[in-house]
């Protein structure tokens, strides 16, 4: 406290004190010491840097290989050395003279987008009849994509007939045809999510609008589950570009063969070609790193979106 002494007051002969109230300086708690509220610690964005550094690694680090392969000679893939001496152009030359890898990357592509299409047609009307008009039940869906369970080897026999039969043996679409099918059911296990998040009031106001079920499909439902669209074309592409069985059962020549399978066939007479096989492998990497990258957004906004209801 302060204390100030005035004049003495003439009247009563006393001394009158005028008091002044001081401010205290609030003792520092610990509470002020913590860092601010949403920002992590030093230690834990450490921890979460050095987790993301070696996920990445890891993921990255077969692709390194394979272009430190690519460019490896004979000795030095003999020698094991995980760096090439000198840089062996002459494998990428090879592979693209002697094998049709432009042909099985525009086949893999073809039957890509065919699977996809095919995947589409048949999987977006059996989720709006499922998840939209509530036909069938709620165990329909759980029995179509049952039939993905079963491994793809035990269906052989019978597309290998029905294949010959429809006269599209080694053919491109037909085999774009048979993994479409094969993948309709992951195609309608994915788009489930999307369709059952849409509100039901939008349905209402376009039965009110006099939209049918085929019209309010197509104004109002596909417009809002248009990025799931894109997420599911993106893993069934991928899931029909990197297949390898269906493809070597029902195609016989260089002229319909994917690349897994002319990848597959690239051996000399008594060894392994690995540096043109290295070479092949990355030039059908690219088309898929390429579209990921183009529709990163879509892909991840569509995969978000499809996992809240």
């Amino acid at each position: 406290m302060l204390h100030l002494d005035t004049p003495t007051d003439t009247d009563t002969g006393a001394t009158r004190t005028l008091v002044l109230p001081t401010r205290r300086r609030r003792p520092k708690t610990r509470a002020a010491s913590v860092s601010r509220p949403g920002r992590a610690p030093r230690s834990v964005t450490a921890v979460k840097w050095i987790v993301l550094a070696v996920a990445i690694l890891l993921a990255v680090l077969p692709v390194l290989y394979m272009v430190a392969m690519s460019f490896k000679s004979p000795d030095d893939i003999l020698s094991t050395r995980i760096l090439p001496t000198r840089l062996a152009v002459e494998n990428w030359v090879s592979a693209f003279q002697n094998w049709p890898i432009l042909t099985y990357l525009r086949n893999s592509l073809g039957t890509g987008l065919v699977a996809v299409a095919v995947s589409l047609l048949i999987s977006v009307p059996a989720n709006y009849a499922i998840a939209r008009l509530r036909v069938g039940g709620e165990r329909v869906l759980g029995f179509i994509v049952s039939a993905y369970v079963a491994p793809p080897v035990v269906a052989i026999i019978p597309l290998f007939v029905l294949v010959r039969t429809a006269g599209l043996m080694d053919s491109v679409v037909g085999l774009g045809i048979v993994q479409g099918l094969l993948l309709t059911p992951v195609a309608v296990w994915l788009l489930d999510g999307f369709f059952r998040a849409i509100p039901r009031e939008i349905d209402e106001a376009a039965q009110i609008d006099g939209c049918g079920p085929l019209r309010a499909l197509w104004k109002v439902i596909l417009p809002l589950v248009a990025p799931g669209l894109v997420a599911v074309s993106i893993i069934v592409f991928i899931l029909v570009y990197n297949d390898f069985l269906i493809p070597l059962l029902l195609t016989q020549s260089a002229e319909s063969q994917t690349l897994p399978v002319g990848i597959s066939l690239m051996q000399g007479g008594r060894e392994v070609m690995f540096g043109q096989t290295a070479a092949a492998s990355l030039a059908g990497l690219l088309p898929v790193y390429l579209l990921a990258l183009l529709l990163q957004k879509w892909l991840i906004g569509g995969l978000t979106q499809g996992s809240v209801k």
